[in-house]
Order: C-alpha cells, then structure tokens, then sequence
C-alpha cells in the first residue's frame, strides 16, 4: 500500500450469492488529483462506489481513508471521515432556496478553520446570482452543480460523483468538468461517468472496469488509444 495515497481500496471483492460484482480491484487516490472510473453497464462501478461510502460492505478486501481502516463502517461515519458523494439524480430539497440546501448540508459538519463560506462555495459551482432562488426553479444543470456544492460544504477529503453530468447539456458538461478541475484545490475527485466528452476533458488518470474487474488503469490518453478497451467499451468509431 502507498504510504502517501489518500485513499486505499485493496484487493476488494463484492459477492451477491454466487456472483461476484466485483473482483480483486485494487485503487488507489492521492490527494488533490482528478480520477474517472468508466466501463460499459455491469461493470461493477456503482457497486465499488458503494463500497467506498459504506453501503456496501465488501466480501473481501480492505478499504483505507489516510491510512485509517475504514471497511465496514456506516456510510455516515465514512462521510465524517471525509468521503462525500453525490448521487447520479440530484436529491435536493425543492421547497428552500439554494442557499437554504447549503445550510442543510453544512449543519453536518461541525465548523472549521478552512472551512469555506457559503458565499465562496456558490462562487465555486456559478450559482452566487441563484442564491435566493428556490431549487424547484432551477435547469437541470444547476441541480447538478448545486448537489456538488451540498458535497462541497461537508469539507470532504474525497468527493465522489456518481455521473455527474447526466442529463446535461454539452456545454454544462464542459463546465462541470472546469468546475471539477478547481476543486481538486481542496479535495481529491473521482467520477464514474459515461459521457466520454466529460471523461477527455477531465483528461486524468482513468480506471477502466470490465465484469468486475479492472481493465486497464492509466492516463486517458493511453485508455483511449487501448485495442481491448476500445473493444469492450468505447467503440471503433
């Protein structure tokens, strides 16, 4: 295990009666670096997401957040621990204001010296003009970016995002992914995603899972130019 990595899932293994959704898948995140996770469906990506926020607890393996061993705690103590995660639809409060769903999250976490404002983490996702706005009237892009704020205000040391740019337009796709390169200032990121737009513009280094197990794992250039990745997943064309 790398002594300096941030976060640490070793040799992990999930088994659903005879089947095993996952496989020896071994990953490691250092902080303040940008990750994706791609694959075709079944791939295992949502059920290793899983396992990192605690809500699945692996058959095998282990599962470190610097250097502590995490594995098999409950998904609120993981947060507490710094992992954050925003799901692939947005669960936001509909009835309050963008700045009211901010206050909700941060009520999680107890206050701190480097703890942003909820004025600079508006600044952050592009909604400081949206602040008074009710959520029930925001485009479904601004949904997206405000859930990675309510992530953002929890301080995470991990923020995961299960698809984060679903749904959205080519252009909020591109700015997500700006977004996401600024915030590795304060967290280390990891996306599964679909869209490959998403992926090339993150242009960092791609963990590929097939059947359960990894692929390959390196730089998105290399992924992209891979025969048998090309094959399985992302297509001759």
């Amino acid at each position: 295990m790398n002594s300096s990595a941030l976060l640490v899932a070793k040799d992990i293994e999930v088994r659903f009666g005879g089947v095993a959704a996952v496989s020896g898948v071994s990953f490691e995140v250092d902080a303040n670096t940008l990750y994706c996770v791609i694959g075709p469906n079944g791939a295992g990506k949502s059920t290793f997401l899983n396992v990192l926020t605690g809500t699945l607890r692996p058959t095998k393996g282990r599962v470190y957040l610097a250097q502590r061993d995490i594995t098999g705690f409950a998904a609120h103590r993981i947060a507490r621990a710094g992992i954050a995660r925003k799901f692939q639809a947005p669960s936001l409060f509909s009835s309050l204001t963008v700045w009211d769903n901010l206050r909700v999250a941060g009520c999680a976490v107890k206050p701190s010296p480097g703890r942003k404002t909820f004025e600079e983490v508006l600044g952050q996702i592009g909604l400081e003009r949206r602040a008074h706005t009710m959520v029930g009237e925001l485009a479904h892009g601004e949904k997206q970016w405000l859930e990675i704020g309510m992530a953002i205000a929890l301080v995470p040391k991990v923020l995961l995002l299960d698809e984060p740019t679903a749904g959205m337009t080519p252009e909020e796709t591109m700015k997500t992914a700006e977004l996401l390169h600024a915030l590795r200032a304060d967290c280390a990121v990891v996306a599964v995603e679909h869209d490959l737009r998403f992926v090339r513009a993150m242009n960092c280094h791609t963990l590929v899972l097939h059947q359960g197990k990894i692929l390959r794992s390196g730089d998105f250039s290399d992924i992209e130019r891979d025969e048998t990745v090309r094959d399985v997943y992302l297509g001759r064309a």
